[in-house]
Formats: C-alpha cells, sequence, structure tokens
C-alpha cells in the first residue's frame, strides 16, 4: 500500500467489491432453500452443544463464524498496540464513541423506531427465541417481556417480534467493527497503521465490554440475557480467534518469516472471512424465508434504525475529529470504525443466544446487508470532504 495520498485506492477482491450483490444472492439462495427443503436449516440447527438439556452453541455456526474471525485476527501485529499512545487523539475519539455513546444511542434510536414508530406495521406477531441459558422456567412464566411456551417438545421464549429486532440491533450496536474497516480505511486513504492499532484495540476491549454492556442493554429492554452466556459468546466468538490468531501468526512468522506470511499465507486467507460469512447467511435465511416472504418490507423496518444509527455515528465522530484538530489521515478511520458494526460477533451472538430462526438473528443480518453501501457512500463522502482538515 504505497500509494501517494492523492491516488486512488481500489478494492482488488471480488468478494469486498461486489459484496452487497453476494449478500443478496445469499438472501435468494437461503430463502429458496427453505422452501426446497425446509427441514435441512433445522437439521443443522440441531447439531449443537446443549447444556442441561438446552441448545447453546451451534456447532455449524461456530466452524463459520470462527473461519470468520480467524483471517481478521491473524492480520493483527498487538505489537503495535504499544504505538497508540503517539496517537492518543484518534484511539481515544473511537474508543469513546464505540463503547461511551454508540450502544446508547442504537437503544435509543432503535426502541422509538422498532417499539413506536414501525410498530404497527410489525403487527402483533410474537417470535420464538431460545429459553436463556441455565435458566429452567415452568411453561407459562413469565420472563422479562417474554412467555415460556412448548414447541415441538422444548421450551422456548415466546416475544413479541419488535422486540426480538431489537434485540439484533443491540448487539449490532456493542459490536465495533474490526474487519471491513480495514477496507474502509483503505479506501479513504486513511492511515492504515492507526486503523490497525484501533482494530486490536477494540478487540482487546471487546473482550471485557461485550458481555458487560450486552446484558446490561439487553436487561434494561426487558430481554433479560444470563452473563455467562454472553461471557461464552464472547470466549467463542473473539477470544478463541483471536488467541489462534495471534499464536498462529507468531508461528508462522517465526518458522517462515514475515516477507512468506504477509505475501502467501495472508492471501490465500483473503477470501475466507466472507465465503463462511455469506455461508452462514444462507442458514440464516433459510430458516426466516417465510417471514421475509409474508412480509417483504420486514428488512425496511429494520434497515431504516440501523441506517440513522450508522450516518448518526459517523457525524459524531468526523467532527469530533475536526474538533480534536487530527489529520484527514486519523480522522477518517477515526470515524469510520465508529459507524462501522462487527457484523460476524453480532450474528453469532444473536445466533446462541436467541437461536438461527429468531428477529434478532435477522436483524444482525440486515446490518451485513446494509454495511456496504452505506460505507462505500460515507468512503465518498470523506474524500470529498478531506480538505475540511489541516495537514
Amino acid at each position: 500500500m504505497g500509494e501517494t495520498a492523492g491516488s486512488e485506492r481500489k478494492m482488488t477482491s471480488i468478494f469486498e467489491r461486489y459484496l452487497t450483490v453476494w449478500v443478496a444472492l445469499c438472501i435468494a439462495m437461503g430463502i429458496l432453500l427453505g422452501k426446497v427443503a425446509p427441514q435441512f436449516a433445522k437439521i443443522l440447527d440441531g447439531m449443537s452443544i446443549n447444556v442441561n438439556g438446552a441448545p447453546v452453541v451451534s456447532i455449524p455456526i461456530a466452524i463459520c463464524l470462527f473461519f470468520m474471525m480467524y483471517p481478521i485476527m491473524v492480520k493483527i501485529d498487538f505489537r503495535s498496540v504499544i504505538k497508540a499512545g503517539k496517537s492518543g487523539k484518534p484511539v481515544f475519539l473511537t474508543l469513546f464513541l464505540n463503547w461511551c455513546i454508540k450502544p446508547f444511542t442504537m437503544y435509543a434510536i432503535c426502541v422509538f423506531f422498532l417499539g413506536f414508530l414501525f410498530k404497527s406495521f410489525i403487527g402483533d406477531t410474537m417470535d420464538l427465541v431460545k429459553l436463556p441459558f441455565g435458566l429452567d422456567l415452568p411453561v407459562g412464566a413469565v420472563h422479562g417481556a417474554g412467555t415460556v411456551v412448548l414447541q415441538e417438545g422444548i421450551k422456548m421464549l415466546q416475544i413479541p417480534l419488535w422486540r426480538s429486532y431489537f434485540a439484533g440491533c443491540i448487539l449490532l450496536g456493542i459490536a465495533p467493527c474490526t474487519a471491513m474497516v480495514l477496507v474502509w480505511g483503505y479506501l479513504c486513504r486513511g492511515n492504515d497503521g492507526l486503523t490497525l492499532v484501533m482494530v486490536a484495540i477494540n478487540s482487546l476491549t471487546m473482550l471485557v465490554l461485550y458481555g458487560v454492556l450486552g446484558g446490561f442493554l439487553l436487561g434494561v429492554g426487558q430481554l433479560p440475557i444470563p452473563w455467562q452466556a454472553l461471557l461464552l459468546s464472547v470466549v467463542i466468538y473473539v477470544a478463541l480467534p483471536l488467541g489462534a490468531g495471534y499464536l498462529s501468526r507468531k508461528w508462522i512468522i517465526h518458522a517462515k518469516g514475515e516477507t512468506w506470511f504477509t505475501e502467501k499465507f495472508l492471501h490465500v486467507l483473503t477470501p475466507v472471512t466472507i465465503t463462511a460469512l455469506l455461508l452462514t447467511l444462507v442458514l440464516l435465511f433459510s430458516f426466516k424465508g417465510e417471514v421475509i416472504l409474508a412480509n417483504p418490507l420486514t428488512i425496511l423496518w429494520i434497515a431504516v434504525p440501523l441506517f440513522i444509527q450508522t450516518l448518526f455515528i459517523f457525524a459524531l465522530g468526523y467532527g469530533g475529529a475536526k474538533l480534536l484538530k487530527l489529520k484527514y489521515k486519523d480522522a477518517a478511520p477515526a470515524a469510520m470504525i465508529g459507524a462501522s458494526n462487527h457484523f460476524e460477533v453480532a450474528i453469532a451472538t444473536s445466533v446462541m443466544l436467541f437461536g438461527l430462526s429468531s428477529g434478532a438473528a435477522l436483524a444482525t443480518v440486515v446490518g451485513v446487508l446494509i454495511e456496504v453501501p452505506v460505507m462505500l457512500m460515507l468512503v465518498g463522502f470523506c474524500k470529498k470532504t478531506a480538505s475540511w482538515f489541516d495537514e
């Protein structure tokens, strides 16, 4: 990436350039699969690790999510975190936006749109989600905003559909991006080194704050989730690939050298993350196809608050960077990492907590659907307004 400041940067991977197209195709494939072979997704979802008779971790989803996360984590040189002190302002801005502002604005915006403005359009439809991990309640018991019911011999929690969508949005809001933001920062001619440092810091911060904020906000939204379930999701979907990436990176560089690692190994991994993501989407939509076909505007109701949240957080980040007098190459990625979401972890956590067929899982997938076009729009805006910042 030795381009001059004025050179044009473009995505070279066909997966990255046409991610929105691939996501749309996976939606169609998933819905078609759900119509042709409706039992297929149920069989896969049944392949799970059970605790006290309750499905806790979907094995196929866990495998897909590991291969989503590992290629991202193995790219990070965590020694660079110590250099963050030289770039204190953009790092502080990113952490403040991601953990002090973004989760709570996502909560407020989604409650307003899903729980008030669009509630009549979503209707009184109920959603069946997993009974919280470790909780054994009798049928008919009330838990938060839901009621325990028996579905095909398994205890489930019946909650309003809008609350299920809301839960998925919350899981997106507390997951700052550590993957595609590398692409967005690159395209807007940002500081690639700083972006990697912020990705590393966010990955480490998620180990501590993701479960804490998730449990708190879902509880406030009357969707109480036991802490051990969220902590387990962090261990499986963040800590495990993080540890594997760190150890394998260290071993491969020691054995083969950094040049081989960068030019050979990482090149092979390039399409792995998005391929695993697309396979996960096929599974999700094979289960939610009937809901979408019955109400094709479902995706719109979820997309509107997510779109507004993205623009709002970007504006705060970009405006904050201007007030802090950051250089453009630092301001652009600082705003981008706040605006984009770590949808890989959000999808995995929603599936684990609420189930593959839940509205929460669908909401996190909508986050993927709008991420690429919206972030590309913001990349264009950044490049056009680079002159706002002093170099």
